[in-house]
């Protein structure tokens, strides 16, 4: 692999794993890597621009995810289905931004937001803390947006967030 390669994977190692803001960091790299005077001075084509965005994809994917991962309720990296809805927003405005298509992230996203409802719930109803920290309406919003239909959430998912929340 050549240097300038391995320039780049750096960079897309540090964006998909930049934590909290996947599109800074890949701003950061674009600049490091093309205009700051410490940088390496490339002229990225678009293959390697392509490269780039998709780390910071990845990157919100990963932060996304993390928030509707029912394991990660109660540890210091969780930060609730509110960052969630945040991040999902924030990954469509990069996307629609550059001309991007996150359906992929979406389909998982719907998928994973259902199953963290069904087990939160349960877990609700069962006497345990609620870890939704966001309102019925803007939970529906969200699940709108994904097109999560209400008929697909848990029964009684309501009454856990109104009980609990």
């Amino acid at each position: 692999m050549d240097h300038r390669q391995t320039q780049i994977d750096d960079e897309i190692l540090i964006i998909e794993t930049s934590g909290e803001m996947p599109e800074v960091a890949y701003h950061g790299s674009v600049h490091y890597l093309t205009t700051d005077p410490d940088g390496p001075g490339l002229v990225l084509d678009e293959q390697e621009l392509r490269r780039l965005r998709a780390a910071a994809i990845e990157g919100f994917r990963r932060i996304i995810l993390r928030d509707v991962t029912l394991e990660n309720r109660g540890r210091g990296l969780y930060r609730g289905i509110r960052r969630t809805i945040t991040n999902w927003r924030r990954l469509n405005t990069f996307c629609a931004r550059h001309g991007l298509d996150c359906h992929q992230v979406r389909d998982e996203l719907r998928e994973a937001v259902r199953a963290f409802l069904h087990g939160e719930v349960a877990d609700v109803l069962a006497g345990g803390p609620c870890a939704l920290n966001c309102t019925r309406d803007e939970l529906l919003a969200f699940c709108n947006e994904l097109g999560l239909d209400a008929a697909a959430l848990p029964p009684r998912w309501e009454e856990a967030v109104n009980r609990a929340c």
